[in-house]
């Protein structure tokens, strides 16, 4: 089958989704239906918010489903009534079987990271956290066990030395929108053979790095470490949940930073400033050099212009 005649639906909800239908739509594609999570109270005022593919998705003027619980019988009528060939999930939530086994040519998912590395909810921060050199996407098959399914397609991705997570996040969707559309090329005209991910990695599986939900505990510094992983940690947390300290008892978050190894005859945690331009904190080898950071009850900001209305303590 030609993949402009293979009726598709998408699962998606925030904006790292919508490049993917995007990229599906400039091709093409038939997208019979978009499936995206119900609408949720935000802001101040707490007034309903769509997400980023409904938004999208109702400019196209796309058909859109979004159902409170994945199992829900009326639900999953709409979904049978679509007959889908396939169905392409990214960044939603997990799928009952009852949903991902319908299409006959079953669901395909996009992941952010080269699996079996870095399987999980956080693939993005992880591989920076850990100071990978490169990452990339995957598409793979959907089945019972989260992000273990056979290997369609995968795409590498370099991560220079100074690279954030957002900054990741957002040359992810471009590729990962290529990937998905080539995978779906190949795919639908039966000429892709998927391979068991156990086939793609020479470690045992027990050695193959992870990718969890990310906590307040990941995101708090321990200046104890050597000064390269602090960097890495504040990195792969920007812009967002964000690496943070305390600065004379109040939270202090930091989104862009350097680092030096030295021998700082400093304890760890410990900061000294030129009151100007310069606030770094000591790590076990080396200093931390703060570049843009956000404290408590501030607007985020460069380290010269907050430490122009900040008084600390020099050291």
């Amino acid at each position: 089958m030609d993949v402009k005649h293979c009726r598709i639906v998408f699962l998606g909800t925030p904006d790292f989704a919508v490049a993917i239908l995007e990229k599906l739509l400039t091709e093409g594609c038939q997208v019979v239906g978009v499936v995206t999570a119900p609408d949720k109270p935000a802001g101040r005022g707490m007034q309903l918010s769509q997400s980023a593919v409904k938004k999208f998705a109702i400019e196209k003027g796309l058909n859109v489903l979004q159902p409170l619980k994945l199992k829900d019988p009326s639900f999953i009528e709409e979904l049978k009534a679509l007959k889908a060939d396939v169905q392409v999930v990214v960044a939603f939530r997990m799928l009952p079987e009852l949903v991902w086994n319908m299409p006959p040519m079953g669901t395909i998912n996009l992941h952010g990271s080269l699996l079996p590395k870095y399987r999980g909810a956080a693939p993005i921060n992880w591989a920076i956290i850990n100071g990978e050199k490169e990452t990339g996407v995957t598409t793979f098959k959907l089945k019972h066990e989260i992000d273990t399914g056979d290997v369609l397609m995968q795409a590498i991705i370099p991560i220079s030395e100074t690279m954030t997570a957002g900054e990741l996040h957002d040359t992810m969707k471009g590729i990962g929108a290529n990937l998905v559309y080539q995978t779906l090329d190949h795919y639908c005209s039966n000429t892709l053979m998927p391979k068991p991910q156990e086939h793609l990695s020479q470690n045992a599986l027990d050695e193959i790095p992870a990718a969890p939900k990310l906590h307040t505990a990941t995101s708090r510094i321990d200046w104890n470490m050597p000064a390269k992983k602090i960097y890495d940690l504040i990195r792969g947390l920007s812009p967002y949940p964000a690496a943070f300290t305390y600065l004379d008892g109040k939270l202090l978050k930091i989104y862009r930073a350097s680092y030096t190894i030295a021998d700082t005859q400093f304890a760890a945690g410990e900061y000294k400033t030129d009151g100007k331009s310069m606030l770094q904190f000591a790590a076990a080898d080396g200093w931390v050099q703060i570049v843009e950071l956000q404290l408590e009850g501030k607007k985020k900001m460069e380290v010269d212009a907050f430490l122009r209305g900040h008084r600390t303590h020099h050291l």
